[in-house]
């Protein structure tokens, strides 16, 4: 199968978070605002599987868990890409903007990591729980008449990209 996305690395959520805070902080709170998210995984046959689930942000870590056996989680076995969009909530307007995480997920299996990320959120047993390492962080929004793109990849700086909602070309700040 090709990448994701070409030549990008996947990058922990500590390195996003040290590379771009003030975005990271941005991301972060857009995710926290509800509690379910849409998460897109392959299926075996290279086809999107689309579901919802639940994100935690603990340990300076992007965490997905999920029952064992789901079938998000079988995907994710067979093939780490995902792709996580924030809840767009209730608001059509959506003034906070629209956030999305792509990257890979890393099946965590060491007990004292586990543990410790049972004690603070207290999962239902049994659980599986993935780290997310993004490989690209976006956040869409509006800024007057621009739609604004913000786009992060590992090991380059952040990009704010804008244009109309015409045929204008897109402009780099």
């Amino acid at each position: 199968m090709e990448p994701m996305t070409p030549n990008v690395t996947p990058s922990s959520w500590q390195a996003f978070r040290t590379a771009e805070p003030a975005f990271a902080v941005t991301v972060q709170k857009r995710f926290q605002q509800y509690r379910h998210h849409v998460l897109a995984t392959l299926r075996v046959d290279g086809s999107p599987r689309v579901t919802g689930l639940e994100v935690n942000f603990r340990m300076d870590t992007l965490w997905l868990g999920m029952m064992p056996n789901s079938r998000k989680a079988l995907d994710l076995r067979r093939d780490p890409r995902f792709a996580l969009q924030a809840n767009p909530g209730p608001d059509a307007e959506m003034a906070d903007g629209d956030v999305r995480v792509s990257g890979r997920a890393v099946e965590v299996t060491d007990d004292a990591v586990r543990a410790r990320f049972a004690e603070e959120v207290t999962p239902p047993e049994p659980y599986l729980l993935f780290r997310a390492d993004p490989t690209e962080v976006v956040r869409t929004g509006i800024d007057g008449e621009d739609i604004v793109l913000q786009l992060w990849r590992p090991g380059h700086p952040l990009r704010t990209l804008r244009r109309k909602g015409d045929e204008s070309p897109v402009r780099e700040s």
